[in-house]
């Protein structure tokens, strides 16, 4: 009988997990020995610090997250003992201000992508409580000696946990991110080549395009997070890092671009030319047979020939059409973009120093979500607050704690996921309690009390805690097991207090009821509905589309920003259950409308006229309304005459008539564009009686229409 996924991370370990756990209780360990030596008031601090660094082993995420610890809790500190200084004798002010602070730093965590950046802003936040609630908890010995012997102690064990993880990652087994990096930027590069090939594919259904898509932004997103680490790895790190951003923003110039054929060919059948099926035919053999292939030489040489036959094609070919003439300008982009993805997933082998840097994905910093991440984050505060001041117990501080970090690391996750987490965190919790009572606690008091036996008694449940923290399945067990096993444990050279069954039972109950209250939190603080925030995401995009032409590198730029925006607009359309996605192909059309405008100006460059450029910016502003128009089912007429009054003022500037039909076929492209679109979402908002009443063969057709 085969073994369920969970009990096979404990019974059949791999090499990994094993791995992971003995560098875990060595870590923790050496921080506990520390902070012992170093006679720190609460050394299971340490331990708890330690246990957050291991949730990643590479050695580059653990240090950049050691020194985002590190910077985080020395902020947090200077925040602490000022609130001390200023409002030790007035407490109801000093929680007021814990509040705030904790609200801000709540809010702006989710102002950024990279956990390890929203670790800093937990630390930063929770390092303040930590040290003002400890003092207040004995108001009448406060004063600036104690106030100081607190705030010392705090930052000290936190620190000290987590040099020791980061030693210990770097020296022991280390695992470098770049290792991981390079699978997951090979699986990137083989599920867009798929996505390309899909989408050429007259075969290929609209659900499959889309899971393809939804693959490759998740993709993205995971890989992003991993980049930043590379650059403390090594002299070669940052090259390796740049080859990183680079590779993700042409993947997403590839999914803007090859929208544009795999539409034109599903929707506007009648203007395919022999030419334009002859190119898409080939495109499509040369990305299956890339696909399918292993050998990176052959699909780079395939590549950069495809690129070469496309251009030579387009110098000596006499096209029928504008429209053909900037499609075959568009297939060459397309391919110029593919060599650049190829070269650089060969430069995070071999760091090319010649690559271009570009920008790294960026969050959707929306101050709603921030807000509603901070008011969360207070609620969970104040109400632990009120518990501890009605209770008058020092154990209800740990629902001003821990649930208050959970709080900040996870309020990014779907909230399907998070549920299933804090359910899994809180089956962790109330495994380590018996363990911490009637195993641990219980061998201590009948121990000597050298810290030697301390170490044995405690390696073996914290390594089956990181056994399953080293695996993403059980990784909730494993946080809810390891941190208040920790906590209730309370390591350290006077254990009177843990030795108390009250005291310790106290601080277990504070912990799964500050996690249950957390979790319904979480249920009941939401992000408003799926439409606004649909709505905000769009218009952001807008946004976007009117900024990017005072940047730069406009394109890059644009491509750091949608991609986040991307894989949001999805989520929303897949938690809500919509079978037509229409939201999301907007957001691919919104991508692909950066681009345009970006090849529309590159092509424009070297004309000199005052008017021309305010005409420029009349046709960008138009192009932004146009995109918003559509997501609302509407058509854009002002944009078509914006298009006619910038090609009549090409005329008289003289453009070059080669480079005015590619204009001209420009603006025809995005008049279809916006007319399907626009059609696309006012067929998707239409009464669901007008879907049920119309005939199978029309249904179909729609649905043809929507990708």
């Amino acid at each position: 009988m085969a073994l369920s996924p969970t009990l096979a991370v404990f019974l059949t370990p791999d090499k990994r997990t094993l791995i992971f756990a003995t560098k875990g209780v060595i870590a923790m360990a050496l921080a506990l020995t520390a902070a012992l030596y170093l006679d720190l008031e609460r050394p299971y601090w340490a331990l708890v610090s330690a246990v957050f660094l291991q949730m990643r082993p590479e050695s580059g995420l653990v240090l950049e997250k050691g020194l985002c610890q590190i910077i985080g809790t020395l902020v947090g500190g200077v925040v602490g003992i000022a609130i001390l200084s200023g409002f030790y004798n007035a407490p109801e002010l000093a929680i007021l201000t814990l509040t705030l602070w904790l609200g801000l730093n709540s809010a702006l965590s989710a102002m950024v992508r990279h956990i390890n950046f929203v670790y800093a802003f937990a630390m930063a936040g929770i390092t303040p409580c930590l040290i003002v609630l400890l003092v207040m908890v004995n108001p009448a010995t406060a004063n600036s000696e104690t106030i100081f012997a607190v705030a010392h102690s705090r930052v000290s064990e936190i620190i000290v946990g987590a040099i020791c993880a980061t030693l210990v990652s770097q020296l022991l087994w280390p695992v470098r991110v770049t290792e991981g990096l390079q699978k997951q930027t090979r699986k990137i590069v083989n599920q867009t080549l798929e996505y390309l090939t899909l989408e050429l594919d007259l075969n290929g259904s609209h659900e499959n395009r889309h899971q393809q898509i939804d693959a490759i932004l998740e993709s993205l997103a995971e890989a992003s997070d991993d980049a930043n680490a590379l650059s403390y790895e090594g002299p070669e790190g940052p090259g390796r890092s740049r080859a990183a951003n680079l590779l993700f923003n042409k993947v997403l110039s590839l999914l803007a671009v090859i929208q544009i054929f795999g539409r034109l060919q599903r929707n506007h059948e009648e203007l395919m030319t022999g030419t334009l099926s002859g190119l898409i035919r080939t495109l499509k053999s040369n990305f299956k047979a890339m696909s399918e292939s292993d050998d990176f030489h052959f699909c780079y040489e395939l590549a950069h020939r495809q690129r070469r036959e496309i251009i030579h094609y387009r110098n000596t070919h006499a096209c029928i059409s504008p429209l053909e003439s900037r499609l075959l300008k568009t297939a060459s982009e397309l391919a110029s973009d593919l060599v650049l993805v190829l070269r650089a997933f060969k430069a995070l082998e071999s760091p090319d120093k010649t690559l271009l840097n570009a920008p790294a994905i960026q969050t959707h910093r929306d101050p709603l979500l921030g807000l509603i991440t901070g008011v969360r984050t207070m609620l969970i505060f104040l109400i632990g607050a009120g518990i501890w001041i009605g209770t008058a117990s020092s154990a209800a501080l740990m629902i001003m704690t821990m649930p208050v970090i959970f709080s900040i690391m996870m309020a990014r996750l779907p909230l399907p996921l998070l549920s299933m987490i804090l359910r899994r965190l809180l089956i962790g919790v109330m495994i380590a309690i018996p363990v911490a009572i009637f195993y641990a606690l219980e061998l201590l008091a009948q121990s000597s009390g050298d810290i030697e036996i301390m170490l044995l008694v405690l390696a073996g449940p914290f390594f089956i805690g990181l056994m399953a923290l080293a695996n993403r399945a059980t990784l909730p067990y494993g946080l809810g097991f390891c941190i208040p096993f920790a906590i209730l444990v309370s390591p350290s050279k006077d254990m009177t207090q843990a030795f108390a069954i009250d005291s310790t039972l106290s601080k277990a109950m504070a912990i799964f009821v500050g996690v249950s209250i957390l979790y319904w939190l979480f249920k009941l603080v939401t992000e408003p509905g799926v439409k606004m925030m649909q709505q905000r995401l769009l218009n952001a995009t807008r946004k976007d589309l009117i900024d990017m032409v005072k940047q730069d590198k406009p394109e890059d730029w644009f491509n750091a920003r949608m991609a986040d925006r991307l894989l949001r607009l999805a989520n929303y359309e897949r938690s809500s259950q919509s079978s037509n996605r229409t939201l999301t192909d907007l957001g691919l059309t919104g991508l692909n409308l950066g681009h345009v405008s970006v090849r529309l100006r590159r092509l424009l460059a070297s004309i000199s006229d005052s008017q021309l450029d305010e005409l420029l910016q009349d046709w960008q502003l138009a192009l932004a309304n146009a995109f918003i128009l559509c997501s609302r089912g509407e058509n854009p007429p002002e944009f078509r005459a914006s298009c006619e009054r910038l090609l009549a003022r090409l005329q008289t500037d003289g453009l070059a008539q080669e480079q005015l039909e590619m204009v001209q076929g420009m603006f025809e492209r995005l008049i279809m564009t916006f007319e399907r679109s626009a059609a696309m979402i006012s067929n998707a908002n239409a009464p669901a009686t007008q879907a049920e009443s119309a005939p199978p063969q029309e249904q179909e057709s729609t649905s043809e229409q929507k990708p």
